[in-house]
């Protein structure tokens, strides 16, 4: 055998100093940079903020549908600990698009005023991806559908998560495969990995209603409980009807179970 030391194999080089992968390369940088685009004239100082708060919402929205995708796709093939491990990170990623509320609590409603009128008919209530990831959560309902078909043809994104089966729906059959009932999965201790699941999914439900929580508060505080929302909207009227709205009933409904006579 011989003593020389091996050589490690370096990465491959790019012949072209044009096709070199930088920071601002890898990440686009330059055109991302350029698509906040202010309307207010003169540019209002607050609009920029407003407009950044909102694209990097649908960046994490586009992010968190990946990975619901991924949560459903391992739901359906029964990984249990694939499936907690997936939701965990779902959980995060709805931890951040909440934080991110609180910079626009920063913006006072009479600066908010200045530049209002240049946002047209556009409403949070038309981002597509949002509605698909409450679809995906397991929004079905009739209000729901028929909130979907206020701004027209249901888009196809939003399609395609409606003909997904539940998250629901989903663990419901994780637990017939294991043969176990809601009850069975708290009560017996062998039936831990499924309950830290339920309880996972569980945190995600909550995690969304609270975005839902303070995006009623900050629309309250920005524009007033009783004024209606960008382009025509009921505002926070609306946001507030749905709080309440549950994806894991079924989650809800087992602990009363273990305090009834």
């Amino acid at each position: 055998m011989s003593d020389k030391p091996r050589k490690r194999a370096s990465a491959p080089v790019a012949k072209n100093s044009g096709d070199e992968v930088t920071y601002p390369s890898y990440l686009a940088l330059d055109e991302l940079l350029k698509l906040q685009r202010p309307r207010s004239k003169p540019e209002h100082p607050d609009e920029l903020l407003f407009i950044i708060v909102h694209q990097a919402s649908e960046l994490w929205f586009k992010l968190i549908l990946h990975e619901l995708d991924a949560l459903i796709g391992l739901l359906e093939s029964g990984d249990t600990l694939g499936a907690l491990t997936s939701v965990r990170r779902v959980n995060a990623l709805v931890r951040i698009v909440t934080g991110q509320l609180s910079a626009l609590e920063t913006l006072p409603p009479q600066r908010f005023a200045q530049f209002r009128g240049y946002l047209g008919t556009s409403s949070g209530s038309q981002s597509v991806q949002f509605r698909a990831i409450e679809a995906m959560s397991g929004m079905r309902d009739e209000h729901f559908l028929q909130v979907l078909k206020q701004h027209g043809e249901i888009a196809p994104l939003v399609k395609q998560a409606l003909a997904k089966p539940t998250l629901q729906d989903l663990f419901d059959d994780l637990l017939a495969a294991h043969k176990v009932t809601l009850e069975q999965i708290y009560a017996e201790p062998h039936q831990r990995p499924l309950q830290m699941l339920a309880e996972g999914l569980l945190e995600y439900e909550q995690g969304f209603a609270m975005w839902r929580f303070l995006h009623v508060q900050l629309v309250e505080r920005i524009i007033g409980p009783g004024t209606s929302g960008t382009g025509g909207t009921l505002g926070s009227k609306y946001l507030q009807k749905t709080i309440s709205q549950r994806f894991f009933p079924k989650l809800w409904e087992v602990r009363s179970k273990f305090f009834k006579g």
